[in-house]
């Protein structure tokens, strides 16, 4: 299964575009409307507008073998908990060996944000982050379907 935290993702198309090539389920997961699909393996669930209610909704479920398509930081942190794969919309993986410095990281912009030391500009989404998530997302997509192949008793107590 695939889970996009999708409120304001910009690589739905190309999450929809990977996961067919490989029969993959997708679940985008947002507070507010999202274009409907025919596709049989999209799915779309609206949570409530609560604080965090998508990405509690994801991370309740996604696990083992499974994908997550988000840039919050503490959302992968959750999910790279729980086993699953993730990557942001520019590509970048978050896992074990890099989730802690990322959530640091994160936590300490937020800090010079509510400071006032930065101004904490995002860069622009460019065709090159378009590009690097595409070869991400085409690598969690064959190491998924990996895992999944892995009998009961290899899988088991990984994370």
């Amino acid at each position: 299964m695939i889970y996009v935290d999708a409120d304001a993702c910009p690589v739905k198309a190309e999450v929809t575009k990977v996961a067919g090539r490989h029969d993959m389920p997708v679940t985008f997961v947002a507070n507010s409307g999202l274009r409907p699909s025919r596709d049989p393996m999209i799915a779309n669930v609206i949570v409530s507008g609560a604080f965090d209610a998508a990405d509690d909704w994801i991370a309740e479920r996604a696990g083992l073998g499974d994908i997550v398509v988000t840039a919050d930081v503490p959302l992968a942190e959750r999910c790279v908990a729980a086993g699953a794969l993730v990557t942001g919309p520019t590509g970048r993986l978050f896992d074990q060996a890099n989730i802690g410095m990322a959530r640091a990281m994160r936590d300490l912009g937020q800090h010079l944000r509510e400071t006032g030391e930065s101004k904490g500009y995002n860069a622009a989404f460019s065709p090159k982050d378009r590009s690097a998530f595409l070869q991400a997302m085409e690598r969690l997509c064959r190491q998924a379907k990996s895992i999944q192949a892995k009998p009961d008793d290899e899988t088991k107590g990984r994370s």
